[in-house]
Order: structure tokens, then sequence, then C-alpha cells
């Protein structure tokens, strides 16, 4: 082979490793929003979750699941407003394979169907839930439910409406008591929302809101989630006003009483979304449940603590477990 002839392949070589380098520069620069759904797709791919669709009476749940149902309860998580299944990837990635993991989009959001007529409120939300898990037989069997936000706050009142369903439960950071959601009760919702950002500005604006550890994030990164979300804000104001509306706004605190599962609470100290002080009010009401409250954490707990939140829902779930094997062989 002459030099000639090497110079030549390494040029073809060079050549051919550029082409994924630039489309992805192009990417980054261009197309981040793109970008951001290739992160998840792949994110999911490399967890062993799948994504799989529910249809019931014309109605379409989009879900992703791994594993299947065991020895250990299934896990069924509910995300927060505005977000989609693909919140609980941090925390999934530190929860053992063998449990089976199921996480819905919830009504309206990502996959999810999405209709003008849909009742948007906490009790429609739960309704639809349980629909879902019928449709997908989870309930075969009692499984834990794990809920974070406006998620936590379906969650809990879920659990009360359904409690044959539910072995034991775990709300991160949940809504829907008094206190409901700091700072923003005061303002003019029609005008501005700050959960709702419009300009790379403002989501940064909300990460700072949401979260206490501080996560830096480029410039095209953000635009590419703004401009993800951005065709679906006139939905997220819609849901917002239901869930802050006379409807939805206590719909945890007044359904408190009702829950009967074993009951873990997770909240970040520093949450400027939701008060801390929320914990208390639901360990006032269910004085057997147990708190875990984490420092130097805010609202966005799965993202900012998901090694931590993994470790404390799966030892609550074992814990309540053996403690049902021991009152079964007690008696």
């Amino acid at each position: 082979m002459s030099d000639l002839d090497v110079v030549n392949l390494f040029i073809i070589a060079g050549g051919t490793l550029a082409i994924p380098i630039l489309a992805f520069v192009a990417s980054f620069l261009l197309w981040p929003s793109a970008l951001i759904k290739v992160y998840y797709w792949y994110w999911r791919r490399t967890l062993g979750l799948q994504v799989r669709y529910a249809d019931c009476g014309g109605y379409r749940f989009c879900y992703s699941y791994r594993g299947k149902p065991g020895m250990r309860p299934s896990i069924l998580m509910l995300h927060g407003f505005s977000t989609h299944k693909d919140t609980w990837l941090t925390v999934v990635k530190y929860l053992p394979k063998h449990l089976h993991l199921v996480s819905v989009d919830m009504p309206g959001h990502e996959g999810t169907t999405r209709t003008n007529t849909e009742d948007y409120s906490i009790q429609g939300q739960v309704r639809r839930i349980h629909q879902f898990v019928e449709t997908i037989r989870l309930n075969r069997k009692p499984f834990h439910l794990v809920g974070t936000s406006m998620g936590g706050n379906v969650a809990g009142v879920y659990a009360a409406c359904y409690p044959s369903e539910i072995c034991s439960m775990t709300l991160i950071c949940p809504d829907g008591q008094s206190l409901y959601v700091r700072d923003l009760e005061h303002s003019n919702y029609t005008l501005n929302i700050p959960l709702i950002p419009t300009t790379p500005e403002e989501m940064e604006d909300m990460f700072r809101l949401c979260s206490h550890v501080r996560f830096k994030i480029p410039q095209q990164i953000l635009q590419g989630l703004v401009d993800v979300r951005e065709p679906h804000n006139t939905f997220y104001q819609e849901v917002f006003m239901e869930i802050v509306g006379e409807k939805s706004r206590y719909a945890l605190q007044d359904h408190l009483h009702l829950i009967t599962a074993p009951l873990q609470v997770i909240w970040g100290k520093q949450d400027q979304v939701v008060d801390v002080s929320g914990a208390t009010v639901i360990a006032e009401v269910l004085p057997g449940c147990r708190v875990d409250l984490l420092e130097n954490c805010g609202h966005s707990v799965v993202m900012e603590r998901p090694c931590r939140t993994a470790k404390l829902i799966l030892e609550f779930i074992v814990l309540q477990q053996d403690a049902r094997g021991g009152t079964k062989k007690s008696s």
C-alpha cells in the first residue's frame, strides 16, 4: 500500500467518523428538541423499559414498564404537572430489575389521549388512572402506588377511593392541601404561570423554583425543552386552572382520613413550590405514616435525589411486605 493510499484511508475513516459527530452537533444546535426525545428513547432502552399502549373505550393510555409481577408488589408511578412518564427514569435506574414497574403518562399528557371534554380535575384524573389500572389488570393483586406533586395528589385520592387495590404507597411532595403552591396562589394565573415557561430564561427560572440543586443546563437544551413544551402550553394552563380550582385544590387533604394503606411521605426541605409543612399536615391526620425529609432538596425530589428516593421507596415496600408476612404467620 502506497503512502497516498494510507492518507486516503485516513481521510475516508476521518470523514466517516465526522458524519455522526457533525450530525450530533447540528442536532444540538439546530434541533435540540429532537435530541431530547432521542435522549429519552436511549435512556429507556438502556434501562430495559418498554413503551406500550392500553386502549379502553376509545381512550388510549401510553405507559412504560419493566419486569413482570413477582414476589414483590408491582409499582405504579404517577408523574407531576406538565411532565411525562420519563420523569421516573432517574429513579428507575436505582431500582432492582426484577421489580415490576409501570409508569403511565397522566391524562392528556405526552402519549395519553387528550380531549377538549376531559375532566382534568384531581377526581377526574383518579377515575382515568383507575380505568388504566383495570385495563392492564394491574389490580389483580394489591400494588404499591407512587406519586409526585400533582401525581401525589392523584395517588392519595386514588388510595382513598380504591383502598383494596393498594398495599402501600409513597407520596413525594404532593399538592392538594390548604397550603398548596407557595407564592403562586397570590399571583394572576392567567398572566404568568411560573410552571409554564415560554422562553429559555423562564425555563431556567422554573428549574430554580423547582430545584434546590443548581443544574447547569446549556442554552440550547433550555430552548429545546421550551420547544417540546410550547405546543402543549394551552393544555397545561387548562390543567393548572383545574388543579388550583375549588374542586381539586384541597382534594388530598379532604381524602387523607380515608387512606388505609401504609403511607410513606418524602419531601425536600427546601421545596419552594409546595411547602414542606405539608408533611406535618399529613402526619397529623395519619400519625402512623413514615415521613422522610431530605436535606438540601427542593420540589424536584425525583431529579435531585433519585438514588436516595429509590432506596427509601424500596426499603418501605420491603418493610411493609415483611410486616404483612409476620402478621399472617402470627395469625
